[in-house]
């Protein structure tokens, strides 16, 4: 049986216990809630998605620096030599990429550890901003709260206030923007009423998120101005750079 949040997530918000896994409604509502704070992430790849056709859930063969084509040679096979040694005799099925910058890794039921497959590049932990590796294969022991997610280099995440419901036409959300890793890199967050169809009517804005490196080493985060005339449904915006 697979491990999925997002089924615990609706036994929650339909009032039914998820028997198989007793004493997790607080993991289950803190879920709910991140995907709630994820919103403007998740918004901005459905738009890409549909503006752009690049998918907002992908296999990993699809992700740059993940190669399968590897050749196994007979005998015993050193991972830590050839990290994707595993990886060619079959197709990665159990971990995917999440929009631009983030690797899902669930786990399954029975499971207390799992190997992640890295593709090449650095890559830290979406909960902690720690590096977890660079192009190698990994056995990592998660809690039951915390499904295994990995943040690519120089990723940016956009994120709210978990607000427990979504925002009115009008409303202006604050944003907490997460960068991870090293690398200095820009993010076009999508944004519109929310709630009409006037997008189709041009009715919509790409606001470039900007982190780059400063002479004295430090990081230093910026966003462009809205459009004049177009949706501006974002309040105050901070930075949290989540790699130390």
């Amino acid at each position: 049986m697979f491990f999925s949040p997002m089924a615990m997530i609706n036994a929650w918000a339909s009032g039914t216990k998820p028997w198989t896994y007793p004493d997790v409604e607080k993991q289950v509502k803190e879920y709910a809630l991140l995907r709630m704070r994820m919103m403007p992430y998740w918004y901005t790849e459905f738009a890409k998605y549909h503006f752009e056709g690049t998918p907002p859930f992908r296999a990993m063969s699809l992700e740059d620096g993940f190669k399968q084509e590897v050749k196994v040679e007979a005998g015993n096979v050193n991972l830590e030599e050839n990290p994707y040694a595993e990886a060619v005799s079959k197709e990665i099925k159990d971990q995917y990429m999440a929009g631009e910058y983030l690797l899902v890794a669930p786990m399954f039921t029975g499971q207390t550890q799992r190997k992640v497959i890295l593709p090449k590049g650095k890559w830290y932990d979406f909960y902690t901003g720690a590096f977890v590796g660079d192009g190698k294969v990994i056995t990592v022991t998660p809690r039951l709260d915390k499904i295994p997610v990995y943040v690519k280099d120089g990723g940016i995440i956009p994120m709210m206030p978990a607000l427990l419901h979504a925002p009115k036409l009008g409303e202006k959300v604050d944003l907490e923007i997460r960068h991870y890793g090293e690398k200095a890199n820009e993010y076009n967050l999508y944004d519109d009423d929310g709630e009409t169809f006037d997008f189709e009517k041009g009715q919509l804005s790409w606001r470039k998120i900007k982190v780059e490196r400063l002479k004295n080493g430090q990081l230093k985060g910026s966003i462009s101005q809205a459009e004049k005339g177009k949706p501006n449904t974002i309040g105050k915006v901070s930075f949290t750079f989540m790699t130390k």
